[in-house]
């Protein structure tokens, strides 16, 4: 009988797979041999993986100009990150080396993109996709972009208001783009999303706001699935709805020439986690080219933001087992060393599933238990996967000299952002050290710690102590 937890991953999944595989019995990440990661840093530890973000870009690239050329598509293809996902320092260096183009979203990430192209890492050519609702400060420093040069920023109207603004302060033409209110998911709470201009109000905008100033053009339709990118009624649905919005304001505006389908494409949360990328952008590029060529308008520019997709699958949480406790017959808790809640909150606030695995113990017993964080907050426990409603994980004798680490993988996109790296956190607990791993010209690992474990005298000045 195979009991060991290697035989239960082995009969359920593939693997090993990509970014996955066992070494002497300890699991690697990416080809990282984490448990000497583990030895020298200690735990808590987040790192992420630099290369992995530039792999992604470079698949989602390939997929969209591939399934353009077959499909004899004649517009072009832009990639956009959204800074949103993630905006630390390193995450923006590896995705503009990839020539990648940015959407932000607050006043804040302009001040960001004005910091970048004073290091050089951006000129003025860059494409800026600006989204949201914009208060003030955002709308102003967005007409300062485009007051100083930067050609290709193109704020997204979200109300029929916005554009009075830009009709007021730009100087010289201003680019726009309209974003379309989608309807949300059946199982929403309500039926049409906060952001963005409701359908029936679009074309009456383009014509009162845009067509008749001399200043402002009408660049590119904007529509955004918050579930993302994904083969169902509902995405279908919405998709062909904005591509035929995009047709009828065409034949009005000849400036427009570029549709942005808002939404990421997903990443792996489990590891029996199935999406057919190919597929899906092959249908999305057809399905555009035909809603065309039926209205007899030239295609699009596709333009997409993927942040999560961009950042996500690169990084991973370390902990180790501090204790076990069995609570009553059939509950078995696994005590970390740091807060679920503040290091991956989207598991606590949205039911995220991430991808659990032990570094070590693959070849002791397996057993279902309860993951729990060092907070006081009942809600700060991890007890069910994508595939099932339970968590199994590797049986082990508290008295080993080695504990039981484990690794929440694919945490790269907005955990840090909701948590709040280096704040103030739940009962004080600190923000985990942070290593970055990168690959030289020879092919062997660079480790870089980014930034230490936040300390008390860190935390207490925060507070004003």
């Amino acid at each position: 009988m195979k009991t060991k937890y290697f035989d239960l991953v082995d009969q359920s999944f593939f693997f090993p797979q990509d970014g996955f595989d066992l070494e002497d019995g300890y699991l690697e990440f990416n080809g990282i041999p984490l448990i000497h990661l583990i030895e020298k840093y200690g735990t808590p530890l987040k790192l992420t993986y630099l290369p992995k973000i530039g792999s992604q870009i470079k698949k989602a690239r390939n997929l969209f100009n591939r399934a353009m050329r077959s499909l004899g598509y004649a517009a072009n293809y832009h990639y956009c990150y959204c800074t949103k996902s993630s905006h630390f320092s390193y995450v923006l260096d590896e995705v503009l080396d990839h020539k990648v183009n940015l959407e932000t979203s607050s006043s804040f990430d302009i001040d960001l993109i004005r910091r970048l192209y004073e290091q050089g890492k951006v000129d003025k050519q860059l494409i800026i996709i600006c989204n949201g609702f914009k208060p003030q400060r955002y709308l102003e420093n967005i007409v300062g972009l485009i007051n100083d040069g930067f050609e290709n920023v193109i704020p997204v109207c979200d109300n029929v208001q916005e554009a009075a603004y830009y009709e007021k302060h730009v100087q010289g033409e201003c680019k726009l783009g309209i974003r379309v209110a989608t309807e949300e998911e059946p199982n929403f709470e309500f039926y049409t999303s906060r952001l963005g201009i409701r359908g029936a109000d679009v074309i009456p905008f383009y014509r009162d706001k845009i067509a008749k100033s001399k200043k402002l053009k009408l660049a590119m339709l904007h529509f955004f699935v918050d579930t993302g990118i994904k083969d169902s009624l509902y995405y279908w649905g919405e998709l062909k709805k904005a591509i035929k919005l995009y047709c009828e304001i065409k034949k009005e505006c000849e400036e427009l020439n570029a549709i942005n389908i808002g939404g990421g494409m997903p990443i792996r949360n489990s590891l029996g986690f199935e999406f057919d990328y190919k597929y899906m952008v092959r249908e999305i590029v057809g399905n555009i080219l035909h809603a065309c060529e039926e209205e007899d308008v030239p295609e699009p520019d596709i333009l997409t933001e993927f942040g999560k997709y961009t950042v996500g699958e690169s990084s991973a949480i370390i902990f180790s087992v501090l204790a076990q406790k069995q609570q009553n017959d059939s509950e078995m808790w696994y005590m970390i060393d740091s807060s679920l809640m503040t290091t991956i909150p989207d598991a606590w606030g949205m039911g995220e599933r991430f991808i659990l695995l032990p570094i070590n113990k693959w070849d002791n017993d397996y057993r279902k238990v309860n993951v729990g964080g060092l907070s006081c907050d009942n809600a700060d426990y991890y007890n069910s996967e994508i595939h099932e409603s339970q968590v199994y994980l590797p049986a082990f004798n508290p008295a080993d000299k080695e504990p039981l680490y484990l690794g929440f993988f694919h945490t790269g996109a907005y955990q840090d952002a909701i948590s709040g790296y280096g704040g103030v956190k739940h009962c004080l607990i600190p923000s985990p050290k942070r290593i970055l791993i990168d690959k030289n010209k020879e092919g062997n690992f660079v480790y870089t710690v980014y930034k230490e474990e936040q300390t008390a005298e860190d935390m207490l000045k925060i507070l004003g102590y």
